[in-house]
């Protein structure tokens, strides 16, 4: 579900009737934005038998409102998850007028009013039959990871929990051992984060400030490192602390854009999912933070001094909804245990970003036998889920359309 104040419209029928009433009457310059994205669309960069074509170009208001019925519509199962969201994507990727449309004015109303819609269908018992698609597209090997309940609506189903003992917490006394926050594919992504200049690494930006939304606490990951933990659609969609301390701050209602991930493919790239991406689109995404104050220990294990790991949930395409458990959102500080549940969030795609301080997190450790992946048993399956590579290096592009 979205957050905020922005008037929903109550069915598909009333959204569409909307939107073609805004393009008619140039609400806010709905059409002349539409249209100028439109102008300036680029050639779709896959073949016409790849299932997340979609050709943007010469497109018209009712090309916009078949297309999002269509989404509507669909019967969304894991294979084709991403499916819809990619073909969208086209109407932006290396488009600053398509970016400058769906990020801003009537553009993110219309994006934030569709959301919100999925969610409504999502909460409803009418999304029930999506549940017994997804259950049979997974299969009872990962099934069999997750508590079965008599799920209500698909939402309900997308955050369903974890068997006791199927996600052990990696030596929870030890405070120095940083573990995932979820079930996810983990990227470095910045190993000298800039405090007000966005500094270049492999091709990555970052403003920790403006990432933090100018929390007191930014200033402590200056120097420091970034890591993002992607979650698939078909991810357990819980989050969990990744150290152990105290939540000294936390938020999980900054606003922002819908819809608009500059080169989403890219984020999706020949499986490597998220290496070399411009994390800075994030900070323009709904999302969330905590601030955990922890322990450093020394050689011998004993106290030296404390420090600082900054958890930031970000909502992707789809998902506006950053939920944290209520024992984050009241008074705090208060203390949390590593591997401890801090929030879920719902249909889409998402990932959590960590951030640590200046010389403490220098890259991601395996002990021998520890997991560091699964063996896909279907080829096909796994192509559907990271698509080979289709574009060129990420380039990172000019402002904004005006």
């Amino acid at each position: 579900m979205t957050q905020g104040h922005e008037q929903y419209s109550g069915t598909i029928n009333d959204f569409i009737s909307k939107i073609t009433t805004w393009y008619e009457e140039n609400h806010d310059d709905f059409r002349k934005l539409y249209d100028e994205a439109i102008a300036h669309v680029v050639p779709c960069p896959v073949e016409k038998s790849d299932p997340v074509y979609f050709d943007w170009q010469k497109g018209n208001i009712d090309t916009l409102c078949r297309f999002f019925r269509d989404w509507y519509n669909w019967e969304s199962g894991v294979k084709d998850g991403l499916t819809y969201i990619e073909k969208f994507s086209w109407l932006n990727y290396e488009n600053q007028h398509g970016m400058y449309f769906v990020t801003s004015g009537p553009g993110r109303e219309m994006t934030a009013d569709f959301t919100h819609l999925q969610g409504v269908q999502m909460d409803s018992e009418d999304s029930k039959p999506l549940i017994k698609k997804w259950i049979e597209e997974l299969g009872p090997k990962r099934m069999d990871d997750y508590k079965v309940e008599d799920w209500q609506n698909f939402n309900a189903f997308f955050i369903r929990e974890i068997k006791e003992g199927r996600r052990p917490v990696e030596a929870k006394d030890d405070p120095t051992v940083v573990v995932a926050p979820a079930d996810c594919v983990i990227n470095m992504i910045v190993d000298e984060l800039g405090e007000l200049t966005r500094i270049p690494v492999k091709n990555v930006t970052m403003n920790v400030g403006q990432l933090l939304d100018e929390s007191v606490y930014a200033g402590k990951f200056i120097g420091g490192t970034a890591v993002s933990c992607i979650l698939m659609p078909d991810s357990y969609h819980w989050y969990h602390a990744p150290v152990a301390g105290e939540v000294v701050e936390a938020r999980d209602d900054i606003g922002g854009a819908y819809y608009g991930i500059r080169n989403f493919p890219d984020l999706l790239d020949n499986g490597d999912v998220g290496y070399g991406y411009d994390y800075a689109d994030f900070i323009d995404f709904r999302r969330g933070y905590l601030i955990i104050k922890t322990l450093y220990l020394d050689a011998s294990g004993g106290p030296a001094g404390e420090g600082y790991v900054a958890q930031v949930p970000v909502g992707l395409n789809s998902i506006a909804s950053v939920n944290f458990l209520p024992k984050f959102k009241g008074e705090l500080p208060v203390p949390v245990d590593k591997g401890e549940r801090i929030g879920n969030f719902m249909y889409g795609g998402s990932l959590n970003i960590l951030l640590f301080e200046k010389g403490r997190f220098p890259a991601v450790q395996l002990l021998q036998g520890q997991r560091i992946g699964v063996l896909e048993d279907d080829p096909e399956k796994t192509a559907t889920r990271f698509p080979r590579s289709r574009h060129t290096q990420q380039r990172r592009p000019g402002p904004l359309a005006p």
